[in-house]
């Protein structure tokens, strides 16, 4: 039978808790009001995240204080599209242009990047292949508007992983050096290769954090300049 909390996980979640898991492990642990994902052997709590950090709040409220706790996110750094019938019979394979990486994950920090430094937390980021199982057609709404179809995330591999103990480890996800002059979010997303609203995430993530500050304003846009 299915421990506790695993009927309602996804193939995703299941397959990134079997990869993590090791002789001596636990799984589906309830520790004091809440289940977590496995228990190693040395006693950490390590919790899978594929969506958002916000509902993982008041668990680490609970928990953290006491307990040394890793939460591990996977990032689809390749993916690719599978569209099946009824049947579960493939109809047709593509690898989707999206593109995610690791600064991904500071679009789930921002639920608590100051927690980054936390003597007992560890986030842990998995890059990786990914099959994004869909209907065999774009579903549409009533009105006749294509609907979003994310499909089931399956793990085909992991090709990575970065770790965020203290806040200079944000640092090391960007990929280049922070301007030593101030610089605005937009300046900041041509640096790191991402997009104006992840930009502006890893900017507040890395304020919270306190590696940079504000830096006065350029006519009306805003400056951050590193601490």
């Amino acid at each position: 039978m299915p421990g506790i909390g695993e009927l309602a996980e996804g193939p995703l979640h299941a397959a990134v808790k079997q990869w993590l898991s090791r002789p001596g492990d636990a799984v589906e642990v309830p520790v004091g009001r809440w289940v977590v994902d496995l228990v190693r052997a040395d006693g950490e709590l390590v919790e899978i995240q594929t969506g958002g950090f916000g509902p993982l709040g008041p668990k680490l409220d609970g928990l953290l204080d006491e307990h040394r706790m890793r939460i591990v996110h996977p990032v689809p750094a390749v993916r690719r599209i599978v569209r099946v019938d009824a049947d579960g019979v493939v109809l047709s394979e593509r690898r989707s242009p999206k593109k995610a990486g690791v600064l991904e994950v500071f679009d789930k920090l921002v639920a608590f990047p100051s927690l980054i430094g936390h003597p007992h937390l560890v986030v842990e980021v998995l890059l990786c292949r990914e099959d994004h199982v869909r209907a065999p057609a774009p579903t549409r709404s009533r009105s006749g508007r294509r609907t979003r179809d994310p499909g089931v995330r399956h793990l085909a591999e992991v090709v990575g992983r970065h770790e965020l103990r203290q806040p200079a480890d944000a640092l090391g996800l960007l990929g280049a050096a922070l301007p030593t002059e101030p610089f605005s979010t937009a300046e900041l997303g041509a640096l790191i290769g991402a997009p104006t609203v992840l930009a502006q995430r890893v900017a507040y993530c890395l304020r919270l954090m306190e590696l940079i500050e504000p830096a006065g304003r350029r006519g009306p846009t805003p400056l951050h300049r590193v601490v």
